[in-house]
C-alpha cells in the first residue's frame, strides 16, 4: 500500500506541475463577428458575415482573362510569347506564358494582401518571355477607384483595357481583358488564386498548386469479405507426390494466405477460412486468387488462378448470408501471357480445377483508418446507413507564432507552412505562407457533425516541395487535436495551443497556433440521443472483428486513402496523412507505457484514498468522525432501502459541488501525464525508431534487454494475479485436501448461523468488528487471510 500511495503522489504532483510554457492560452481576438472574450461575442463594430471566425482580411483580386491583337515583338517569326505580369509595390504574380501568340487566355487569379500593399498603384503588363525587357504594354489602376466587392454579390464582369506604353502614352495596338477589385478571404475566388503570400522576403516568388489552399474529399472505404469454402480436382504441381496447398488471395498491395492442408489425400480441400481487405470507391482493383502448392522451404508453385473484378462483387449492409460462387481456375501460364499484353479478357487455358468462394462487400462496418481513441468519423460504409447530421463544426485557423526555423533561405531561418485539418471524409489544406515565422491564414472550415465522441485534427507542415531543392518529405511542427463532446454548443472557443514535438533529444515546443472553433447543434434533443445510441455500427457487435484484423485493416486504409489522395492536384503527400492518422501509435514506446501506467493509478487513485480514509476511521484517528460514521453504518443497516438513493444522492451533490471547477478550455495534450518532457533520450529514440528498426546490434540488444526487465515486472504482476485466482478456484478442487475441509465446514457453520440469525445482525456486527478500537486489534494477519494465502495454485505446475 506505501508504494501505491507514492505512485498516486508522484502521478498528482507531475499532473499538476505541468509548465507554464506547454499550456493551453485563452485568446480575446477581434473575429468577423466581433471581440471574442469567454466564448462568446462581447462587441461586434462590423455586420456579421459567412467568415465570421476568422480576421476579414481584405485582398486586392486581379483576374487576367484574356489578350488580343498584341503587336509582335520579333521580327523573324513575327510573334511573341506572352505572358501578364501583375505588380503591387514590391509584389509580383506572373502568369504561364504562351510560345508565338498574338492573342492569349489565361483566366489566373492574383491577390495581393492590402495590409502589405506598399503601393497606391496597381501595374498590370503584358510582357514577352524572349527578349530581356520585354514590356509589350501595361495597364494602370489607382487602389482608390478599385471597387469593393462584398458576398454574396455577383462575380465581377471583366472589361478590355487598352494597353498603354511605359510612359503613360496609348500603345498602337493590343487589349488585355481584365476585373480588379477588392475582396476577403469569402472570395470564391481566393482558394484557387495566386496570393502575394508566395513571395519570399528576398523578393523571390514562388508558384504552384503546392502553396494553394484546398479542399479534399477522402475516399469512402469498404472492407471486403473472402470467403475461401474449398477447391475442386486440384492436381499437384509435381507428380508422384500430395500436395501441400492454401490459397493466396491478393487486393492490391494486399496479401493474404489461408492455412496450409499439409499432404492434402484428396483433391478436394477444404479450408472455410474468412480473409478481410480494404478497398476505396471508385473500386477499380480486381481480387486475385490463386491456389499454391508448397514444394519446398520458402517455395511455393501456383496450381491455378483468377481474377474477380471488385465493382461486380455483391455489397450488403447486414449480416445476411452472401451466395457463394463456382470459380475456374485458369492456369498460371495463360495467365501471365495476357497480364503482360494487358488482355485479361482474353480466352485462357482453363483447368477442371474449381474454387468455391463467397465474397462481399460488408458495408456495415465502419472502416478505421485513424487511431480508435481519437476517430473524426463512425459512420458506417454503406451511405443508406447514415443518419442526419446532429450539428456543424467551424474551424478558423487563424494564425501561428514563434515558430521554430526549419530550414535556411537567403542566409536566415524562415518556415514555409501550411495547415491541415482533418474530420470526417473531409481533409483541408491552407495555402502556403512563404518565408515567415509568425504566419496569418485566416481561413474558416465547416464540418458536418454526426457524433460527438468525435476528434477533430489540426497540423501543421512545412512545405519542403518549393524552390529548387525541392522533393523531400515536409517537415512535421505539430498537432492539435479536439474532442467534440468537450465543446459547449454555441460556444466560440479561441486558444492559442502548443505545437509540441518528441525528438531525440527531448520534448520540443516548435512555436504556437491559434485556432477558433465553434460546435453547433442543429438540434438539443438529437444531440442528446447520440449518447444513448451505440458508438460503432451493428456489424462490429454482430460479427466483431478481432482486434489483430483492426490493426492490419487500420494500416491497409492508411495506405488506401494516402494512395488516393496522392493523386489528387496538388497531392496530399503520404506522410501528411500518416502523421494526421498516428499511423504508428500502436508501436512500443516505454514513454507511452510510463504515461498508461500512471493513468492506471490515477484511475485507481480515488479508491485508494477512500481506502485511506476508512484505514482512518477504524484506527480512530478522528473520535467524532468515526462516531458519525458507525451511526451511518448502522443507520444504513436497519433501513437498507436507503444505501442506493444515498448513493445516487452523493454522486448528485457531489456533481453540483464540481460544476463550479468545470474545465473551461478544450483538453490538450499535457506534457505531464504524456511523461514527455523527463523521457530519457534513449526512449525517445527508441520511440521514433523505424519499424523494423534501423539501429546498430549493440543498440537493439540493450533495448531488448531494457524492454526483457520491464516485461519481466509485468509477467510476475500477471502472475500473481493469476495466483490469487487460482487459489480461489482451489477452495473446492480439493487440491488441498485439508484446505478444502476446513473451508466446508466452515461453509456449513456459516449456512446454519445466517439461517437463524437476521441479515442486518451479521451485518452491523461485522461493521462494527471492521471498525473496532485499535486497543482491541492485533498486529499479526488475521486468520482468514493467512488460511487464503497458504492455498495452492498452479505455480508449481510452471516450468
Amino acid at each position: 500500500m506505501d508504494e501505491q500511495e507514492k505512485a498516486v503522489r508522484m502521478y498528482s504532483e507531475l499532473a499538476s506541475r505541468q509548465s507554464p510554457e506547454f499550456q493551453l492560452k485563452e485568446t480575446s481576438p477581434f473575429l468577423g463577428a466581433g471581440q471574442i472574450f469567454g466564448g462568446r461575442v462581447v462587441r461586434a463594430d462590423k455586420p456579421v458575415s459567412t467568415y465570421d471566425l476568422v480576421e476579414q482580411v481584405h485582398y486586392l483580386f486581379v483576374r487576367v482573362v484574356k489578350a488580343r491583337d498584341l503587336p509582335p515583338r520579333d521580327a523573324a517569326t513575327g510573334s511573341l510569347d506572352p505572358y501578364v505580369e501583375a505588380r503591387l509595390g514590391s509584389h509580383r504574380g506572373a502568369t504561364r506564358h504562351f510560345e508565338r501568340r498574338l492573342s492569349a487566355e489565361w483566366n489566373e487569379v492574383f491577390a495581393f494582401s492590402k495590409e502589405r500593399a506598399q503601393s497606391n498603384a496597381l501595374e498590370v503588363a503584358v510582357r514577352d518571355r524572349g527578349l530581356k525587357d520585354g514590356l509589350v504594354g501595361l495597364v494602370r489602376f489607382d487602389l482608390g477607384d478599385v471597387p469593393t466587392r462584398v458576398p454574396p454579390d455577383g462575380p465581377l464582369a471583366p472589361e478590355w483595357y487598352r494597353l498603354e506604353t511605359a510612359s503613360g502614352e496609348r500603345a498602337a495596338k493590343g487589349e488585355v481583358m481584365l476585373a480588379v477589385w477588392v475582396g476577403t478571404q469569402a472570395d470564391e475566388c481566393f482558394p484557387s488564386a495566386w496570393h502575394s503570400d508566395a513571395v519570399s522576403s528576398g523578393g523571390a516568388s514562388f508558384s504552384g498548386p503546392h502553396i494553394r489552399s484546398k479542399v479534399y474529399h477522402a475516399p469512402r472505404l469498404w472492407y471486403v469479405r473472402v470467403n475461401v469454402i474449398e477447391a475442386q480436382d486440384v492436381v499437384a504441381a509435381g507428380k508422384g507426390r500430395l500436395p501441400d496447398l492454401f490459397v493466396k488471395v491478393q487486393l492490391g498491395s494486399q496479401v493474404l494466405r489461408t492455412r496450409t492442408i499439409h499432404q492434402a489425400r484428396t483433391p478436394n480441400p477444404l479450408w472455410n477460412e474468412d480473409l478481410m481487405f480494404v478497398a476505396a470507391e471508385p473500386f477499380e482493383d480486381q481480387i486475385l486468387l490463386s491456389v499454391e502448392d508448397r514444394v519446398g522451404p520458402n517455395k511455393d508453385e501456383t496450381v491455378g488462378r483468377v481474377h474477380v473484378p471488385l465493382g461486380a462483387v455483391e455489397r450488403r449492409i447486414d449480416d445476411r448470408i452472401v451466395s457463394s460462387r463456382w470459380l475456374n481456375l485458369e492456369k498460371h501460364s495463360a495467365v501471365d501471357a495476357a497480364e503482360e499484353l494487358g488482355k485479361i479478357n482474353i480466352k485462357k487455358d482453363k483447368l477442371s480445377s474449381r474454387l468455391h468462394v463467397r465474397v462481399c462487400l460488408d458495408g456495415g462496418y465502419h472502416v478505421f483508418h485513424e487511431s480508435t481513441h481519437y476517430s473524426s468519423d463512425l459512420r458506417p460504409a454503406a451511405r443508406q446507413l447514415w443518419r442526419p447530421s446532429i450539428g456543424l463544426l467551424e474551424v478558423g485557423i487563424l494564425n501561428a507564432a514563434g515558430l521554430h526555423p526549419m530550414k535556411t533561405r537567403d542566409g536566415k531561418g524562415t518556415c514555409d507552412t501550411y495547415c491541415v485539418a482533418k474530420y470526417g471524409h473531409k481533409w483541408v489544406r491552407t495555402r502556403t505562407i512563404i518565408d515567415s515565422l509568425g504566419p496569418r491564414y485566416n481561413e474558416q472550415y465547416t464540418w458536418e457533425v454526426y457524433d460527438p465522441a468525435t476528434v477533430v485534427t489540426v497540423c501543421v507542415f512545412d512545405n519542403c516541395q518549393i524552390g529548387d531543392k525541392g522533393g523531400g518529405a515536409d517537415a512535421k511542427i505539430g498537432k492539435v487535436r479536439i474532442r467534440l463532446s468537450t465543446l459547449e454548443a454555441g460556444r466560440i472557443y479561441t486558444h492559442s495551443y502548443p505545437l509540441l514535438v518528441l525528438s531525440s533529444s527531448g520534448l520540443r515546443k516548435m512555436g504556437e497556433l491559434h485556432l477558433a472553433v465553434r460546435l453547433s447543434a442543429t438540434s438539443f434533443s438529437d444531440m442528446m440521443l447520440a449518447y444513448s445510441r451505440p458508438l460503432l455500427p451493428r456489424m462490429h457487435y454482430v460479427r466483431p472483428l478481432s482486434a489483430v484484423q483492426l490493426d492490419m485493416l487500420r494500416y491497409h486504409a492508411v495506405q488506401t486513402v494516402a494512395a488516393r489522395l496522392s493523386r489528387t492536384e496538388p497531392p496530399l503527400r503520404k506522410e501528411v496523412i500518416e502523421y494526421v492518422s498516428d499511423v504508428d501509435s500502436h508501436l512500443w514506446s516505454m514513454r507511452r507505457s510510463k504515461a498508461n501506467f500512471f493513468r492506471l493509478v490515477s484511475v485507481f487513485s480515488g479508491l485508494c484514498a477512500a481506502g485511506r480514509w476508512f484505514g482512518e476511521v477504524c484506527a480512530w484517528r478522528n473520535p467524532a468522525t468515526t462516531v458519525l460514521v458507525h451511526v451511518l453504518f448502522l443507520m444504513l443497516v436497519c433501513l437498507p432501502e436507503l444505501v442506493l438513493p444515498t448513493a445516487f444522492l452523493y454522486m448528485f451533490v457531489a456533481g453540483l459541488w464540481n460544476y463550479r471547477r468545470r474545465p473551461r478550455h478544450p483538453p490538450h495534450m499535457d506534457t505531464r501525464v504524456s511523461h514527455a518532457e523527463a523521457a530519457h533520450p534513449d526512449e525517445l529514440d527508441e520511440e521514433l525508431d523505424t519499424f523494423p528498426t534501423s539501429r546498430g546490434a549493440e543498440v537493439v540488444r540493450m533495448r531488448y534487454d531494457r524492454m526483457r526487465s520491464v516485461a519481466g515486472r509485468v509477467q510476475a504482476a500477471v502472475g500473481d494475479v493469476a495466483t490469487q485466482g487460482e487459489r480461489v478456484q482451489a477452495l473446492l478442487s480439493w487440491r488441498d485436501g485439508r484446505a478444502t475441509a476446513i473451508f466446508l465446514v466452515f461453509c456449513a457453520a456459516a449456512a446454519l448461523v445466517l439461517y437463524v440469525t437476521p441479515f442486518q445482525v451479521v451485518l452491523a456486527v461485522a461493521g462494527f468488528y471492521v471498525m473496532r478500537h485499535p486497543r482491541f486489534r492485533q498486529r499479526m494477519p488475521w486468520g482468514p487471510v493467512n488460511y487464503f494465502r497458504r492455498l495452492p495454485a498452479r505455480t508449481d505446475s510452471l516450468l
